[in-house]
C-alpha cells in the first residue's frame, strides 16, 4: 500500500481547474495546502450526531477524540453528518428510515474524497444503516459506538429501559402515580449513552465487535466513561494504519464472521432485531446467511452474560465484570478465532488474555447463566417463511402452548380493545396482532410485545402468549412470536386467523401451527383482500415497492449486493 496512490487524491491530486476547484473551497476553513498533497489518508467521520437522537448526543465530543487520533497517526480526519435515527423519537418506527439512512451513508461515503472511514454509532439503527452503506462502498472502515448510559436510580433500586414495560403495567393498574412515572423518566436516563441492559443498541455494540469490525470493548465501555473517549482516540489511530494496510470490510465480513456473531448474540441474550440487521449486512456483502442459520448457530450456546432482559444486570455491570472479550473466551470453542478483525489480530487473539471478574455477571459453558438462549426460528402454516422467538426471555411453561386466538387486525383496533372489560381473552389465550410487518404499518414497529389485559394484569398475570409480524424491543421480554413472515398485509397466513381459532406453539420443536384443515385455509385465502396502503409519494411510496420481508432482512431489493468505491465521473 506504500506505493499505492490513495483515493482521496483523485480529488485533491488533480492540477489545473478540477484541482483548484476540489482544494479551493475546502481551504476557507483554514487548512493549509500540505494536507492535500497525498501524504496524509483522508478519513472521513460519519457522524450520526443528533439532538433529536439523544442516544447519540455526545458524539460531538467523541468526535473530537477520533480526530485526535487521526491526527497523531499522520491522518487528515473531515467529519460529515448522515441521517440520525432517534429510535425513542421518530414515528411511525425508526426501522422505517433505516434503508433511506444507509443510503445516505453509502452515497456520501462513496461520492466524497476518503480514504477510510470512522461510523459513528449508537442508537439501534444507526449501527446498522451506517455498516449496510459503508460495506456496499468497502473502504477500510471501523466501527465505534457511543456506549450505553449508566444504570438508572429509582428508590434504592436499579432501573434501564426494560423497566418501562413494568411501570407501564403498574401505572395501568394504579399502582403507580403519574407523579412517580415522572421521576422515574429522570432517574432511567442519568447519563449521555444508549440503553442501559442488552437492549438493540447494546446487542448492535456487541455485533459490529463480534464481527470483527470495532476495536475489544467496544461494545460495554459506558458512554460516560472517559475510557469510551481513548477508545475513540485509538480508532483514530487505527483507521489510518488500516489505510495504509488496505484492511477492507470485505476481508472481515466473511461467513465465518456472521458465524461468530451469532453465537456471541446467543451468549448475550440479544435482541431478536438482530436478526433483521446482520441479515441485511450479509445481502450487502454477498455472504449467504438463511433464518436457519441464527437457529443452528444459537442453538449450542447457552445464555453466558447475566444481563437484562434475558438476565438480572446492566452493560455497565458487564463491562466491569470483563466486558465482552471476556464472555467470548468463555464460548471460544465454538468460535472462528482466526477471523480477522479491525485491529490486523484474529478473534483468538483479541480474547486469550481476557479475564472475568465477577461469574455473576458471566457465566460458563459448564455453568451457564440460562441453558437457553439465542434465537430460535419457527416454521408451520402460521409462518411458512419463518418467524423467531427469544426463550432466554420467555416463560418456560408457555413454550409449547395451545390457545385460541384473539385477534386484533392491526394496531389501532388492538388499542381499543385491550382493555376492554368486553373482550373474550384469558391467561390461555393468544394474543395475535396483524398488520404491523414492513409494509402493513409501514415499517415493522416495535409492538410486538403487546401489553397484557388489564383484567388479566388484576388477575397477576404477567405473561401470555403474543404473535405479529412486527418486532419488539430488544429491552423488551414475555414470550413473544415476532416476525411473522410473510406478513399479513401481503396475504400471509397470519391474515387469515380469525377470533376463538386454536394455535399451537411448540418451540422445542420449532413449529408454529393454525389448527384448520388446509381446506379452510385455501378458503380464507382466496377471500383475502389486500390491505389498503394510502401512500402514493417520496420515500414511503418507494419503501412499500422495494422492501423486503422479515426473514430477507427488510432491506430493499435494488441495495443487496456492493457498488464498489469508485466514481467514473467528474463534477466540473
Amino acid at each position: 500500500m506504500k506505493d499505492k496512490k490513495l483515493r482521496s487524491q483523485e480529488w485533491y491530486g488533480r492540477k489545473g481547474k478540477d484541482g483548484f476547484i476540489y482544494r479551493s473551497w475546502m481551504k476557507n476553513q483554514g487548512l493549509p495546502h500540505h494536507l492535500f498533497e497525498g501524504e496524509k489518508p483522508v478519513i472521513g467521520i460519519c457522524n450520526t450526531y443528533s439532538e433529536l437522537t439523544p442516544c447519540n448526543a455526545h458524539f460531538r465530543d467523541l468526535a473530537e477524540a477520533v480526530k485526535r487520533g487521526v491526527w497523531e497517526a499522520g491522518g487528515f480526519p473531515l467529519e460529515f453528518p448522515v441521517m440520525s435515527l432517534g429510535e425513542c423519537s421518530i414515528k411511525p418506527t425508526a426501522m422505517l428510515f433505516r434503508n433511506l439512512a444507509s443510503m445516505d451513508v453509502e452515497e456520501s461515503i462513496r461520492a466524497n474524497p476518503m480514504d477510510g472511514v470512522i461510523l459513528m454509532c449508537g442508537c439501534d439503527k444507526t449501527t446498522p444503516s451506517l455498516v449496510m452503506g459503508a460495506a456496499s462502498v468497502d473502504l477500510p472502515s471501523l466501527v465505534l459506538s457511543g456506549g450505553p448510559m449508566l444504570v438508572g436510580r429509582f428508590k434504592g433500586k436499579k432501573i434501564g429501559t426494560s423497566d418501562v414495560w413494568r411501570f407501564a403495567e403498574e401505572f395501568k393498574m394504579g399502582k403507580m402515580s403519574q407523579e412517580e412515572f415522572i421521576e422515574a423518566e429522570a432517574a432511567m436516563s442519568r447519563s449521555v449513552g444508549h440503553c442501559a441492559p442488552m437492549g438493540t443498541a447494546s446487542t448492535m455494540a456487541a455485533m459490529v465487535e463480534s464481527l470483527g469490525l470495532a476495536l475489544p470493548d467496544n461494545a460495554t465501555i459506558p458512554a460516560a466513561d472517559s475510557r469510551r473517549k481513548v477508545m475513540a482516540h485509538m480508532a483514530g489511530i487505527r483507521i489510518v494504519e488500516m489505510v495504509k494496510e488496505d484492511l477492507k470490510m470485505s476481508q472481515i465480513l466473511t461467513r465465518e464472521a456472521f458465524e461468530n456473531s451469532i453465537m456471541v448474540n446467543a451468549a448475550l441474550g440479544g435482541s431478536t432485531n438482530f436478526i433483521l440487521h446482520l441479515t441485511a449486512i450479509a445481502r450487502r456483502v454477498g455472504v449467504p446467511l438463511e433464518l436457519e442459520d441464527f437457529d443452528h448457530f444459537s442453538s449450542k450456546i447457552p445464555l453466558i452474560a447475566n444481563v437484562q432482559p434475558s438476565g438480572e444486570h446492566w452493560v455497565e455491570d458487564l463491562f466491569y465484570a470483563g466486558g465482552l472479550p471476556s464472555v467470548m473466551k468463555e464460548i471460544q470453542k465454538h468460535l472462528h478465532r482466526d477471523s480477522i478483525t479491525v485491529n490486523g489480530k484474529t478473534i483468538g487473539d483479541n480474547i486469550k488474555d481476557a479475564e472475568c471478574y465477577d461469574r455473576n455477571l458471566i457465566g460458563t459453558l459448564e455453568k451457564p447463566i440460562k441453558p437457553d438462549s439465542g434465537i430460535t426460528v419457527l416454521k408451520g402454516n402460521l409462518c411458512p417463511n419463518g418467524a423467531v422467538i427469544k426463550p432466554s426471555a420467555a416463560s418456560p411453561h408457555l413454550l409449547q402452548h395451545t390457545g385460541k386466538a384473539v385477534v386484533f387486525e392491526d394496531i389501532d383496533d388492538y388499542k381499543a380493545k385491550i382493555d376492554n372489560d368486553a373482550l373474550e381473552v384469558d391467561e390461555n389465550s393468544i394474543l395475535v396482532l396483524k398488520n404491523v410487518g414492513p409494509k402493513g404499518y409501514p415499517g415493522m414497529p416495535e409492538v410486538g410485545n403487546m401489553g397484557l389485559p388489564k383484567k388479566l394484569l388484576d388477575k397477576g398475570i404477567k405473561d401470555m402468549v403474543r404473535i405479529s409480524d412486527g418486532r419488539m424491543s430488544g429491552t423488551g421480554y414475555g414470550t413473544v412470536v415476532l416476525h411473522v413472515s410473510p406478513e399479513s398485509a401481503i396475504g400471509g397466513p397470519l391474515a387469515f386467523v380469525k377470533n376463538g381459532d386454536e394455535i399451537a406453539l411448540d418451540v422445542p420443536n420449532r413449529t408454529l401451527n393454525l389448527l384448520i384443515s388446509q381446506e379452510e385455509m385455501e378458503k380464507r385465502k382466496a377471500a383475502f383482500k389486500p390491505t389498503n396502503l394510502p401512500y402514493e409519494r417520496g420515500y414511503v411510496n418507494l419503501f412499500l415497492d422495494k422492501v423486503n420481508q422479515a426473514h430477507d432482512g427488510v432491506d430493499f431489493d435494488f441495495l443487496q449486493g456492493s457498488s464498489g468505491s469508485e466514481v467514473k465521473r467528474d463534477s466540473h
